[in-house]
């Protein structure tokens, strides 16, 4: 097993990569009585065009497919839903989907073997039949009404949209009822064989464990699978500009909520470096200790600190900063008169106690097991070693960090969405 640290923090990972391509990371983390798994593969909601790797066919499958499928996995041809039999083991399990990934966990503080088994059984035994399959649409289509509904999340999929022309980012990740009925148990089988391979996928684990002890009780619960060649994914050519400025729309709110989106157009360049100089940036610009919060929240603008997030992938990278307020406008003007009064000075101390705030942050997700696990697993379809971010921190200069400030915080690739009262 390979061995990576941070002696900043002290903690460790043991990674092995197995001979069928299976990647495992084992976090050991003493005094808790907790223990976390996740399973993850890489297929997202952005992966509906792919080569199969053994036939070379080019596939294109349905929009929501890979959401369709996690809620599949768990139905098993005894009858049983292996949700249940976790559940009823004491253990707190779940899945999700993301644009990028499609993970399955739990966490528990008994019973850890038992739903091991439960959890590696079901991950590498999927039964689709044309009745569950058809069943599961209804199901998934009452889902997909609800996000419809949710004005958050539409006040998301309207940014993306003023952002991406062609991204497939745009897509919903639960898909629509349109493209969700074009799905059957054939197209779910060609994207568990293609993307379910053990060579596309990481098994992260964390808690008071013994490496090479719980390394050979993953080994021994694993399928025989051979290692594949690497999918072949095709993606829409990168887009330069946005889309639209602005997507206005009236729900159920008690107040206009609103979401500024700066588009970052510098894919996989220095990743970790640049997060930590976004995360910085975005804590000066409109964090709770921030002159734009302040002043906002003097005149009655705004009642709390916007919500921060830098999400971005080899195909995609944006900012997304979202608040409540009577007017979101006047806000977005406000917030750009502010990001230009940083480019003219960032004030080397103030600059310092955000940086110290952010690293901060970092260290913080060391405590907790699953915030760790999720850390690993996430940053592993980036490429990128999640200890870095500790590593790299005093890299990050007010320099370097006014650079990436000109760079990605720019007008003309900014949106607004607005979520108004109906």
């Amino acid at each position: 097993m390979k061995l990576i640290e941070s002696t900043k923090i002290k903690e460790k990972a043991y990674i092995e990569k197995l001979e069928n391509g299976l990647t495992i990371v084992i976090i050991p983390k003493e005094n808790t009585k907790k223990k976390y798994v996740i399973w993850g593969t890489h297929f997202g909601s952005i992966d509906n065009r792919f080569i199969m790797p053994k036939t070379g066919e080019e596939v294109f499958v349905p929009d929501g497919v890979a959401h369709f499928l996690e809620h599949k996995m768990f139905e098993q041809e005894n009858g049983k839903n292996s949700l249940d039999v976790l559940m009823s083991l004491g253990v707190d399990a779940n899945a999700y989907t993301t644009n990028n990934h499609t993970a399955y966990l739990f966490e528990t503080t008994t019973n850890f073997y038992e739903a091991l088994d439960e959890l590696m059984d079901y991950v590498q035994h999927p039964y689709f039949t044309d009745e569950n399959v058809e069943k599961e649409k209804g199901i998934i289509g009452q889902e997909i009404g609800m996000y419809d509904d949710d004005p958050g999340w539409q006040l998301y999929m309207n940014a993306l949209d003023c952002m991406y022309k062609e991204n497939a980012v745009k897509i919903d990740i639960a898909g629509t009822v349109e493209s969700i009925s074009k799905i059957d148990k054939d197209v779910l089988y060609k994207c568990y064989n293609t993307f379910y391979n053990p060579s596309n996928m990481v098994l992260v684990v964390c808690g008071e464990f013994n490496p090479e002890e719980i390394l050979q009780q993953i080994k021994n619960r694993l399928v025989q699978k051979e290692n594949q060649s690497e999918i072949k994914r095709i993606y829409p050519e990168s887009e330069k500009g946005i889309n639209k400025k602005q997507k206005e729309t009236q729900m159920q709110v008690s107040k206009p909520i609103f979401l500024i989106g700066f588009k970052d157009e510098n894919l996989g360049k220095d990743k970790v470096k640049r997060h930590i100089a976004i995360e910085i940036l975005m804590n000066m610009l409109v964090g709770k200790s921030s002159p734009f919060y302040q002043k906002l929240y003097n005149e009655g603008l705004l009642v709390a600190p916007l919500d921060m997030d830098y999400e971005f992938t080899d195909n995609y990278a944006h900012v997304m900063l979202t608040g409540q307020s009577k007017e979101p406008l006047k806000i977005k003007e406000e917030l750009l008169k502010q990001i230009e009064k940083l480019k003219q000075n960032i004030n080397e101390e103030y600059f310092n106690r955000i940086k110290k705030k952010v690293y901060g942050d970092y260290v913080v997700e060391y405590n907790n097991v699953a915030d760790i696990a999720r850390m690993f697993l996430s940053d592993y379809f980036k490429g990128i070693n999640s200890f870095d971010y500790i590593e790299q921190y005093n890299t990050v200069t007010a320099e370097y960090t006014k650079e990436i400030l000109n760079e990605l915080f720019d007008e003309k690739n900014s949106v607004l969405s607005v979520v108004n009262v109906k």
